[in-house]
């Protein structure tokens, strides 16, 4: 029997959230656009994606409106809808996962609530403020766990500082 390549049949809310995020780069594409990246070039430069499959992922996340296209200065950037501001709380647990969880010397990234400067824990809570701030609320900063730099395009480097989530490059 072959591999299906989407998930119809399935009734289960996951396998419609997959059906938009599922696809490989798309979580990546996701990750760019709460760190700030909104130009086309910019996510192919900092994702080493082919430019098929870069538009291809763009334009699913945008008819699924997760993404809307916005002309700005003769180009058109790619910013995240209400919807997909939503995905944060599953991309950061994602990122803590990936991270190995509970060792926080393994962390490439933390987020901290930019209100009270308090980091946020594996369940994107602030102890201070007793909430789970929005993405609009965040700023990241280098963790112990990310090593020395490997990448030096303008945007990899301006990610080695402190900046609140969202803002645009």
């Amino acid at each position: 029997m072959a591999l299906g390549t989407d998930y119809e049949t399935q009734d289960c809310s996951l396998a419609r959230a997959l059906e938009i995020v599922g696809e490989r780069w798309t979580m990546l594409i996701l990750r760019e656009c709460f760190f700030g990246v909104r130009r086309f070039t910019d996510f192919q430069q900092r994702l080493d994606i082919s430019k098929a499959v870069l538009t291809q992922r763009l334009s699913a996340l945008t008819d699924a409106g997760v993404l809307e296209r916005q002309p700005r200065g003769g180009r058109t950037d790619y910013v995240l809808t209400a919807a997909g501001l939503e995905l944060w709380p599953a991309l950061h647990a994602l990122i803590r996962w990936g991270d190995g969880r509970s060792d926080p010397t393994r962390r490439r990234r933390i987020f901290s609530h930019g209100l009270c400067g308090t980091d946020i824990d594996e369940f994107g809570r602030c102890a201070h403020c007793e909430s789970v701030p929005a993405a609009t609320e965040l700023r990241v900063r280098p963790g112990p766990g990310l090593g020395p730099a490997t990448r030096t395009d303008p945007i990899s480097m301006a990610l080695r500082t402190e900046r609140a989530l969202l803002t645009p490059f």
